[in-house]
């Protein structure tokens, strides 16, 4: 028996420790004494039923209903009688008026059959259309259209709420080490309060599983399932552009090849024979999104109140399409120059804020589309709930103006000023939650996820991978990062979990077994 035969396997490394809120984050550990109190340094985790995943599940089946028991007063009369109720309460929802609007009632097929309205065809996606069709066929078609409506609106509610499971369970398998950040998700305010007002959460649950997968290293399952996403809604096709960049500046461009063969793939499954079939009903969304005009919760809206002359539709085009754009490429330049390659979670956010922001329109609903993104950029309980208060803020503002507005001379809710003010608060909520992550991968000794000791958990083949193409100051020799006062310094790298990047480069041929050369793209400290 040779001697290589004769010596041991090495012993499997102990799985790493997960990190719970309670000992990093102070407002957590201020709520944890309504459940008494933090987690102790001795207390035994991972050996009951109550796994941070199943407990995190049941709080988002919780908060869920208490959305729809939220929206109990239109449920028992103003969707249906009256316009002020739904308004004053703050309870409307599309879907129940769009259950007869866009011809479910009567069977027409979407994107296929004219519609009889001021819309001729389903001005929605066509996978969110798919969606809808699916919810109609499991609607009783007998009794009242009341009734019917009803039955309709709490078909959607059961479906959507599996959607905003799929999106906490995947918020908390895309961090391993930090489930408990999905709790964000579940408990937050806007998400119960919005999540049955439109078919966002179908979108939302898309995107959120696509990152799981790509932070399992599974770039093809992720393309498919953004393509689908997009399928469904425009915004995820936007996270294609931060992805494009980090895997530019680690190197990791086959990977990102692939993800987007996955996306155009699975997008044109689901839009092809519908295109081919139905020409008109298809593109009836990208024609409404352009010809719509300014509307709710936007920048535009306040501005053109203000105006003596008021941009047109097409100007107003032109305009937020150019700051969006010209937002991407700042974000673009920013993470290419960063000291230390920013997280996936982290561009996406801004990527995806930066469009909310220049857009033409805000509905409430939209706040959806951040959410889980925030959960993973940011993952601190003080500023994910400022940001949160700012969005109920617009909530129940946008509701009180149209009840302001529909009152006639009775004049009750929120007037033009007062909207116009609340529009201000949920715009700056959202760029304080960009700047604070901003600081983050300017300083990553700040970002809570690199303080706990990981790279980019949810980049997938870019976590702990070396930079191969930066700018800036990010090209000169390493300068340690210095921690915060009285803070311990920060110790990032590849993650130890993470399974061999099949897409990594070989090593060098004279690659010795000893520790990897510190290069250019590490920025944190020696380790002692």
């Amino acid at each position: 028996m040779s001697h290589a035969e004769m010596r041991e396997p090495p012993a499997p490394e102990p799985p790493r420790e997960l990190v719970p809120p309670t000992r990093e984050d102070a407002v957590a550990v201020a709520g944890s004494e309504v459940l008494g109190g933090p987690l102790g340094v001795r207390a035994l985790t991972g050996r009951s039923w109550w796994k941070p995943v199943r407990v995190i599940a049941l709080v988002m089946i919780g908060m869920f209903a208490l959305g729809m028991v939220q929206k109990a007063p239109c449920y028992e009369g103003g969707w249906f009688f009256g316009t002020g109720t739904q308004y004053t309460k703050a309870c409307y929802s599309d879907i129940p008026h769009l259950y007869q609007g866009r011809g479910f009632a009567d069977g027409l097929v979407p994107y296929f059959d004219r519609l009889s309205g001021d819309m001729e065809y389903l001005e929605y996606p066509v996978l969110t259309g798919v969606f809808m069709e699916v919810a109609a066929w499991l609607t009783p078609g007998d009794g009242s259209i009341q009734h019917q409506e009803r039955w309709y609106w709490m078909v959607n509610a059961g479906m959507l709420l599996v959607c905003a499971v799929v999106i906490v369970v995947s918020v908390a398998r895309t961090h391993r080490r930090r489930p408990w950040d999905a709790l964000l998700v579940a408990l937050a305010p806007a998400l119960a309060l919005t999540a049955t007002i439109n078919w966002d959460l179908l979108a939302v649950a898309l995107t959120a599983a696509a990152m799981l997968m790509w932070s399992r290293s599974r770039p093809l399952a992720f393309g498919v399932l953004l393509g689908l996403a997009t399928a469904a809604k425009l915004y995820p096709v936007f996270l294609l552009g931060p992805l494009l960049i980090l895997c530019w500046r680690a190197g990791r461009l086959r990977p990102y090849a692939v993800g987007l063969g996955g996306a155009v793939g699975s997008w044109l499954v689901v839009n092809l024979p519908v295109m081919l079939l139905a020409w008109d009903g298809w593109k009836k969304f990208y024609v409404f999104s352009q010809d719509r005009g300014v509307d709710f919760g936007s920048i535009w809206l306040v501005l053109s109140r203000e105006m003596d002359e008021p941009f047109s539709t097409d100007t107003v085009n032109k305009l937020a399409t150019g700051l969006t754009l010209l937002a991407c490429l700042g974000i673009a330049a920013f993470a290419l120059t960063a000291p230390r390659r920013p997280r996936f979670a982290q561009l996406a956010f801004l990527v995806v804020a930066a469009f909310i922001l220049t857009n033409k329109v805000y509905s409430p609903q939209y706040v959806l589309w951040l959410i889980p993104l925030a959960a993973l950029a940011r993952p601190r309980w003080r500023d994910f709930l400022i940001w949160q208060a700012c969005e109920v803020a617009y909530f129940l503002g946008i509701w009180m103006y149209l009840a302001y507005t529909t009152s006639e001379d009775k004049h009750r809710g929120l007037p033009t000023d007062g909207y116009h003010f609340v529009i201000l608060v949920h715009l700056l909520g959202t760029l304080y939650l960009c700047a604070v992550i901003l600081r983050d991968i300017l300083w990553p000794e700040r970002d809570p996820v690199r303080r706990a000791g990981d790279d980019d958990p949810s980049g997938g083949v870019l976590d702990g991978a070396p930079d191969v193409f930066v700018l800036g100051p990010a090209a000169r020799p390493a300068r340690h990062a210095a921690p915060a006062p009285h803070e311990p310094p920060v110790h990032w790298g590849a993650s130890e979990d993470r399974q061999a990047d099949p897409y990594a480069p070989p090593p060098p041929e004279d690659a010795g077994t000893g520790p990897a050369p510190r290069g250019p793209w590490d920025h944190g400290p020696s380790s002692p």
